[in-house]
């Protein structure tokens, strides 16, 4: 089965029939949404951003939108799919282009310390190393003034989510693991959320019991996945942005 990822976990609990299309049946993605294109130029845009101020140059905002455009040109599908009918290619682009412009005023000049940007990080949840998770941090800074390590993750949706889903988040809890094993288990590590759509900067801590439980249960969850071999379809708001809802019988059949 290989390393897993989150977004790998993710999706078996969103849809185990689309978990199967994509890691069983390994069917590439038949539809492109422009909200995964909306998120990608943005994460690939402020991804430059802050590799051009890790060289020691602060962009202009205009570059920085400059990029932006050039990335959603270069990597548009011509067949982008819009789940909302009220809107136009445009308006997600015009929508990139406030977060970016949003973010860049509220964020310059860039002095937190950046460390790494998309940095690669693979975790071992148990001591035989069986079971190991995969993933990318967008981006890793070290405060100097709380003595932190800090993940930080960009969000394009329009959803800004409970505390209590923030708190028990997943993904960069695991990458919290990750960044321990690297610059010490007794470092403390802030997990950092940017929801672009609202301007807002989100920020929650796991204790080392708490990483520990999440270690154990993403193993159980892993194991689930192994020895599943009934993949049904689980119908829910999220269908209609499915990159595999033209094979889907069932949300071809009443969805």
């Amino acid at each position: 089965m290989g390393i897993f990822s989150h977004s790998r976990l993710s999706t078996f609990e969103q849809c185990p029939l689309k978990y199967k299309f994509r890691y069983i049946d390994k069917i590439p993605p038949r539809i492109f949404s422009i909200e995964s294109h909306l998120g990608g130029s943005v994460h690939s845009s402020l991804e430059w951003l802050y590799i051009q101020v890790k060289n020691g140059k602060i962009p202009s905002v205009e570059e920085l939108i400059e990029h932006y455009s050039k990335e959603w040109n270069k990597k548009k599908n011509p067949d982008l799919a819009i789940a909302d009918n009220s809107l136009t290619e445009k308006d997600y682009f015009n929508k990139g282009v406030k977060f970016l412009i949003d973010y860049y005023l509220k964020n310059k000049p860039f002095n937190d310390n950046t460390i790494e940007v998309e940095k690669k990080v693979t975790i071992a949840l148990d001591e035989e190393g069986k079971y190991k998770i995969q993933g990318f941090i967008d981006r890793l800074s070290y405060n100097k003034e709380t003595d932190e390590y800090e993940i930080h993750d960009y969000k394009t949706s329009n959803s800004l989510p409970y505390r209590e889903k923030i708190d028990n988040d997943r993904q960069l809890a695991l990458y919290a693991i990750a960044v321990k094993n690297l610059y010490g288990r007794d470092k403390n590590v802030c997990l950092v959320w940017h929801y672009l759509a609202y301007n807002r900067k989100i920020c929650s801590r796991r204790t080392d019991e708490q990483l520990e439980q999440l270690k154990k249960d993403t193993i159980e969850l892993i194991k689930r996945i192994k020895s599943t071999t009934d993949f049904p379809a689980k119908k829910s708001v999220l269908c209609k942005w499915c990159e595999y809802r033209d094979i889907c019988q069932d949300f071809n059949s009443d969805i």
